[in-house]
This record gives structure tokens, sequence and C-alpha cells, in this order.
């Protein structure tokens, strides 16, 4: 297979001004959090590894046609990528998406949003243990930030509800979309030595859909999408075009013009603006705990960041 490295990345087929560049990344903040609101949505008909299954249909194919773009054919794998891959859609794909549609059925979506964005601090966490990378001390600050954020989040302002068992299901099962971001997110730093970003997104799509097909007809897919809404099809449509294809497009051509921290800053957007869509279309009320944990979690993105500017 023709190897490609983390630079030829996604954005190799859709060249952007400076301007427009970060009107994209601004978008792709917004389409991210917009992806707790349409998965709150969808929760509310479809069966967790259903609505996973469907997402993925829909970013495989509008992935194949943006690497059908970029390289004029399909490059195929060898089998020791394939079987790296292949761990990346059970992680990225199969686990995190199970737990997340299955978490929105009982949390909200802004409850949701600031758990997971304490990603950041998970994947940097878990590079320092099985990567060797440096912890920093305005790393380690940043992480315990957000951890800290989430905590206050997830407890509703009282940590010691953990110790009295006073933490939900739904919150436990977006605890599992964080542990399987972050692995997937460190497994993605070893497989794009080799492939470039928007293959390896596009093969972990196919594959982790691939996986999702059987506990789908498990779930009785095939009955459920006679009756599901429009409300429905409009979500899973949001989250394959926009909030995987598109989303991941666009973000990994801001990694390849402008580099991994300074786009990263952009994460920042994400639960801010989860937060008032859900406030918008969901009718969710802002807690006092949800905007302190909003506050520590962006802060502590934020000094991560700054982390890695100043290495």
């Amino acid at each position: 297979m023709q190897q490609h490295g983390p630079q030829s990345g996604p954005s190799e087929s859709m060249p952007a001004s400076g301007g427009l560049l970060y009107v994209k990344l601004i978008l792709t903040a917004v389409f991210w959090g917009g992806t707790f609101i349409a998965g709150r949505i969808i929760a509310r008909e479809a069966t967790p590894f259903s609505a996973a299954f469907l997402r993925f249909v829909f970013a495989s194919l509008f992935l194949a046609a943006f690497v059908l773009r970029a390289h004029g054919r399909i490059p195929i794998p060898s089998s020791r990528q394939l079987s790296l891959l292949l761990l990346l859609g059970l992680t990225g794909v199969l686990a995190y998406n199970a737990f997340f549609f299955s978490g929105l059925k009982t949390i909200t979506a802004s409850r949701a949003s600031l758990i997971i964005a304490a990603n950041p601090a998970a994947i940097a966490l878990l590079s320092s243990i099985l990567l060797g990378e440096r912890l920093t001390l305005l790393r380690s600050a940043g992480i315990l930030l957000s951890v800290t954020g989430a905590l206050v989040v997830i407890t509703g302002g009282d940590p010691a509800a953990i110790l009295r068992g006073g933490v939900g299901t739904g919150e436990l099962y977006l605890f599992g979309c964080v542990a399987s971001w972050a692995t997937y997110s460190v497994l993605g730093k070893v497989v794009m030595r080799e492939l470039s970003p928007l293959l390896a997104v596009t093969y972990a799509c196919v594959l982790g859909g691939i996986c999702l097909f059987a506990p789908a007809v498990h779930e009785g897919i095939f009955g459920q999408i006679l009756v599901y809404s429009s409300s429905v099809w409009l979500g899973v449509l949001y989250l394959g075009l926009l909030g995987s294809a598109l989303g991941f497009l666009w973000y990994y051509e801001g990694v390849r013009r402008i580099g991994a921290s300074r786009t990263g800053v952009f994460i920042n957007i994400v639960p801010v603006s989860s937060i008032l869509l859900a406030v918008l279309i969901l009718d969710e009320p802002i807690y006092p705990s949800l905007a302190v944990g909003t506050f520590l979690v962006v802060g502590g993105v934020y000094l991560m960041n700054r982390a890695r500017d100043a290495e």
C-alpha cells in the first residue's frame, strides 16, 4: 500500500485561505457541540447500537467520497495496518458510540458534553503511560482542572456523591466514552505514523460500522427504521455528515495547516456550543454546577494547549 504520513491529511482536497480555515474550525467545534443535541434526540427513539450503526453508514459513505476526491482511489491497507485500524474501529466507533447513545438516554446533552470534554486530560494521561510522553507541570495542572470540572458536573457540585453511590448509570456510560476515546486517540497516534488522518478515520469508521451491524440487528434495527421519525433521520444525517465526516475533515485540515496545538484550542468551544444549543433547542436548564464545571473544563483544556505551545 502507498504510505502517507500524518502531513498528507484530508485537507489535500480542500485548500482554504487563512480566514476561511478559522471559520471552518469554529464551525467544526459547533458541529461537535451539536452532536450531543442530535444524540439526545435520536436516543429517545433509537436503541444504542442501531443509532450508532446508522451514523457510521452515513459517515463511511461521505468519508469514502472524500478519500476518492483526495487520492483518486481507495488505498488498501496492509494486514498489519488493518489489525490496528480494526482496533480503532472497536474503540472509537463501536465502544464509544454504544456508550454515547446509552448515556444520552438518561442524562442531558449539557452534562454529557462537559463529561466528554475531559477527553484531552484522559488522552494526555494515557499517552504518558503508554507512549512515554512527558507530563509538564502546566499540562498536569490542566489535567487536574479538567478532571475536577468533570467531577463537578457529574456529581452536581457534590463530589462526595461518588462515595455515596450518587452517580447514575448515564454518567458511568459517559465515563466509558472518555475511556474508549482516549484509547482510540492513543492508538491513532501509532496508526498515523504510516497513514494519513483521512485514511485512518475512514477505515476506522468503516470497520467500526461493520462491527456495529450484528448488535444492531440483535436490537431489531430493521423493524425500528420503519417507524423512526423524521427527527431521528435528520439527527443521524447530521451525525454522519457534519459531526463525523466533515468535522474530522476540517479538524485535520487545521492540524495540517496551523498545527495540532493551535487547532486544539478550538476544542474549548465544543462544550460551550453544546450547552447553548441544548438551552435553545432542548430547553435544558443551566445549573450552577454546570456553569462552574464548564469554566473548569475549558480552563483545563486551555492550559493543556498552552503547555503544548510551550514545548
